[in-house]
């Protein structure tokens, strides 16, 4: 079974991995688990409250297929965590790695992003951070990238966020492309 560790922390952006979590839980067969800092509830920009199921401490990447952070205000609040050890070591084991909004941005901190293919909010996000140097892989456009197990998507993105990831996680097919096909369909022509 795929399992799918979800990082949140307080006034993260609910609607961002929601999609995500109801296509894998509910229509693929997934085990998705919630994470917080401490493992204390967190309350998401939508007010949503929700219980962890572990803290991040308790993050294994030996445990998990991939790991997902959803952005939020935590990063212009300057309180969201340094998410740098807990991508090197997903990164490095080669399980998929995903950043949509201001998590992409966390992504381009960690130096994860630097010789891939990449997007999110603005590339001025990403080079406020030191050990970015990626900007010529930085892609501007609308849809999420992936490349090399590493999914980003800028905020307004999520059914593509979940599409890129289904795709990395090797979980795309009929069943999960018509099940999606409804979300995208207000986008098309």
């Amino acid at each position: 079974m795929t399992r799918i560790v979800v990082a949140l922390q307080n006034d993260y952006a609910d609607w961002e991995p929601a999609l995500l979590m109801a296509a894998t839980r509910y229509w693929l067969g997934c085990e998705i688990v919630t994470a917080s800092p401490d493992g204390k509830p967190v309350v998401s920009m939508g007010g949503l409250k929700v219980t962890p199921d572990i803290s991040f401490d308790a993050i294994d990447a030996a445990q998990f297929d991939a790991l997902v952070i959803p952005g939020g205000y935590a990063w212009e609040k300057g309180v969201a965590p340094d998410f740098t050890e807990m991508v090197s070591r997903f990164h490095k084991d080669g399980k998929v790695v995903a950043g949509i909004c201001a998590a992409a941005s966390a992504l381009a901190a960690t130096g994860v992003l630097n010789d891939i293919g990449h997007t999110g909010n603005r590339l001025e996000s990403h080079q406020q951070y030191p050990e970015y140097t990626g900007s010529a892989r930085y892609l501007d456009q609308p849809k999420a990238v992936s490349d090399g197990r590493v999914v980003t998507a800028a905020g307004s993105s999520p059914v593509t966020f979940t599409v890129e990831i289904l795709k990395a996680l090797n979980l795309w097919g009929p069943e999960a492309e018509m099940e999606l096909a409804a979300f995208s369909a207000e986008h098309r022509g």
